[in-house]
């Protein structure tokens, strides 16, 4: 019974400085948003994601699970989206910027987007390093209440969505590798 007592106490304590230290970090992502990151809106708490399977152009399935540990910059873009083409370069250097980091840019073409036209779309803004995952039936845009193109989701490094942007952004900016940098847990820093 006492060690049940114990264990119960040891638990509560180390989930409430988790649950303290996940607020802090928050806290700190939000206060480096400027510019077009100020469209980033944080949840108050971290929202569970559905491991849906989204597939890739060689016909290999993926799912979110696979970047469990790392922070994931979600995007969700069409090769008709203008937006989309504005922003995909600034991902493609987020993504150098963070190599080997614990951050991962994932980009996933939701709806009717042809392999052919995938390809060019990325040959067109030359951007060689971001993955060319595919949702056409939109399982996963649909789990995730994705209206409208662009949409990217931040999710934490176990997966949760902690903040969601409609629309573009400057993806490469000072604000949004800040706004990264705090969400990166210290102990994979």
């Amino acid at each position: 019974m006492r060690n049940g007592l114990i264990r119960w106490v040891l638990y509560t304590a180390l989930a409430l400085g988790a649950n303290a230290a996940v607020a802090q970090d928050m806290a700190a992502a939000e206060a480096a948003r400027e510019g077009t990151m100020k469209k980033l809106v944080f949840h108050s708490e971290p929202k569970a994601v559905e491991d849906v399977p989204f597939g890739d152009l060689s016909g290999g399935t993926h799912s979110l699970s696979d970047y469990k540990g790392q922070v994931v910059v979600l995007n969700f873009w069409a090769t008709w989206c203008a937006p989309c083409r504005h922003e995909m370069p600034m991902l493609s250097n987020l993504q150098e910027t963070f190599a080997g980091k614990n951050v991962e840019v994932v980009t996933i073409a939701t709806g009717r987007n042809m392999p052919a036209a995938i390809n060019r779309f990325f040959d067109e803004i030359e951007v060689d390093n971001l993955p060319s995952f595919v949702d056409p039936k939109q399982a996963l845009a649909r789990k995730m209440s994705v209206f409208g193109l662009p949409v990217t989701v931040i999710l934490d490094a176990e997966g949760r969505e902690v903040a969601r942007m409609q629309g573009d952004a400057e993806w490469d900016s000072e604000s949004a590798v800040a706004v990264l940098e705090a969400l990166i847990p210290a102990s994979v820093n």
